[in-house]
């Protein structure tokens, strides 16, 4: 259920991380999806005990409109723009070392690896800013043990990434890998995603549904998410906002209105 906690701080984000500092600018509209090469096995990506930079780099497009979807996310929750981690910040160190339980809603703009989409990857992960060295604490991937020793006290977190509800293979779980593992850290609720996604869309699907919630506190998590999806399905501005692909990938897991 959600909590009311008073002396919580509204947000704190992650994303637009760095995979290589000579790539070049992505399209605006760039998704959140799979890596580029499915069949390259996962041990390509490695050299000795850390990250091949290079190659990973290679098969990870840069995430810049990631960064205008957090910073949109924290004015709607008036969260200061310091707890918004971008670029070389937003590392697996800064999520390990940041008091994640002092927050409301934590957010995830970034890639998604999903086990099975690349051959011989163990574990779901978030791509996170790769380190020069990697080490045990950091090497560029949060996986899905790591993020079960997080300790979070979250009403909301969002993983605006792609596949990380499930896989695409058949019989997969609707609910598996990073977003069980959410809630062993101690998340309320998740809004995740089920195939690629676009950053402007999770940006205003994410604002519209708490500020639904806001506007109406008898509204619990899954109207306030379905009422978000109506309003931009609605949107006659541009033809292509009813185009499921925008809005459908997107699924609320938790329900329950606050005490």
């Amino acid at each position: 259920m959600a909590r009311k906690d008073q002396g919580t701080r509204p947000m704190t984000g992650f994303g637009d991380p760095i995979f290589a500092p000579e790539q070049a600018p992505a399209d605006k509209r760039t998704p959140k999806g799979k890596i580029a090469a499915k069949t390259r096995a996962y041990s390509d990506y490695w050299r000795g005990g850390g990250v091949d930079r290079a190659k990973l780099a290679e098969a990870l497009s840069p995430l810049p409109d990631s960064a205008e979807e957090l910073r949109a996310v924290a004015v709607k929750l008036g969260a200061p723009q310091s707890d918004v981690h971008l670029g070389k910040n937003a590392t697996e160190t800064n999520v390990k070392r940041s008091p994640l339980a002092d927050y409301r809603v934590v957010y995830f703009a970034t890639h998604g690896l999903i086990a099975g989409d690349v051959q011989g990857l163990g574990e779901p992960s978030l791509a996170l800013t790769l380190p020069k060295e990697p080490s045990d604490l950091d090497d560029g991937l949060l996986t899905a043990s790591e993020v079960a020793q997080l300790k979070l006290n979250a009403d909301w977190v969002v993983l605006s990434a792609c596949n990380t509800a499930a896989g695409d293979k058949p019989g997969a779980e609707a609910l598996s890998g990073l977003a069980r593992a959410f809630f062993y850290a101690g998340a309320r609720a998740l809004l995740v995603s089920h195939w690629r996604i676009d950053s402007k869309a999770a940006a205003r699907l994410t604002t519209s549904t708490f500020d639904v919630m806001k506007s109406d506190q008898t509204v619990g998590r899954a109207e306030a998410v379905r009422r978000a999806m109506i309003a931009y399905l609605n949107d006659s501005s541009d033809v292509w906002n009813a185009y499921p692909a925008f809005w459908g990938p997107f699924s609320l897991v938790g329900e329950g209105m606050a005490r």
